[in-house]
């Protein structure tokens, strides 16, 4: 396993924040497509746009990204990201992107717990209370029983457990590997998976939309590899918190893209799910102190 020094933790935190402008910048473009096009067919066009990057790139130097020593891992980590993906540009069909973000990013506090579960690391009452705020932030923004919840809410939660899934399973295999090998099997399996989705439901790209499906591409291409990087120079507890920068991101692309404003108690929770994070991370950070 991988030793973080500060100047890796301080790489992989520049990398994250990287990530999570390119991601918010990928998921506007995706919410204007999702409103002309079946979600299907974004979602696929995201993964494909991937794997043709990955392999013009890497060409001759592809057979040795192909090999592994983690093929299942791969496998399900490849299927987090495609679900994690598919949710949410689902969940853009029904709610605003600084709502659907705001839902997401309970994600670091999941994977600050997953980490305790599963990569060894100790679980005690402070993370068990961050995951509890965190839902309590989610629930204000969703407000079930008083007429804002639809089962849409529900989709960015599936998205931020698949997203701490994939998150969890890149630093398992990212010490090890390279961030080209988990590229390249999460764009193929996005690719193969959709491909057969799509085909019904495929609806012609009007000329307009062709460079946005392809930037579509390009952006998601490009915020994975900072993300794995990102995961596998640092630890997960470590740079998970500062993906926070994407309910700002989100909330500004959605006012200046969609004339989106989040509402008091979407920020009201959107606030305690960051201080649940957040807190979480400072005990965390304290107590390697």
């Amino acid at each position: 396993m991988l030793i973080p020094t500060k100047a890796s933790t301080r790489k992989g935190i520049l990398l994250m924040l990287l990530a999570i402008l390119l991601f918010t910048m990928m998921d506007a473009l995706a919410k204007g497509l999702v409103q002309r096009y079946p979600t299907q067919q974004v979602v696929w066009a995201r993964f494909a746009g991937q794997l043709l990057i990955v392999l013009v790139l890497l060409n001759r130097r592809l057979p040795p990204v192909l090999h592994t020593r983690h093929p299942w891992l791969h496998v399900i980590r490849s299927a987090a990201q495609l679900g994690a993906t598919g949710f949410f540009f689902a969940s853009l069909n029904y709610i605003g992107l600084a709502e659907a973000t705001a839902l997401t990013d309970i994600n670091p506090v999941l994977i600050t717990l997953g980490a305790a579960l599963f990569l060894g690391e100790k679980l005690g009452p402070r993370r068990i209370g961050g995951v509890l705020a965190a839902m309590v932030g989610a629930m204000i923004i969703i407000r079930p029983g008083m007429g804002v919840f639809t089962l849409a809410a529900i989709l960015p939660l599936c998205c931020a457990l698949c997203y701490a899934a994939a998150a969890l399973l890149t630093r398992k295999v990212g010490s090890t590997e390279t961030a080209w090998t988990s590229m390249f099997y999460a764009a193929l399996f996005g690719t193969v998976v959709t491909s057969g989705l799509v085909v019904p439901v495929w609806t012609p790209v009007a000329p307009a939309d062709l460079p946005l499906f392809i930037a579509l591409g390009v952006l998601g291409a490009a915020a994975q590899l900072a993300l794995i990087r990102s995961f596998s120079v640092a630890e997960a507890s470590s740079v998970a918190p500062f993906g926070y920068a994407g309910i700002l991101l989100a909330t500004f692309w959605g006012i200046v893209l969609y004339g989106e404003y989040p509402d008091a108690l979407t920020i009201l929770g959107a606030s305690i799910i960051v201080g649940a994070g957040l807190y979480v991370w400072h005990r965390e950070m304290k107590s390697r102190a």
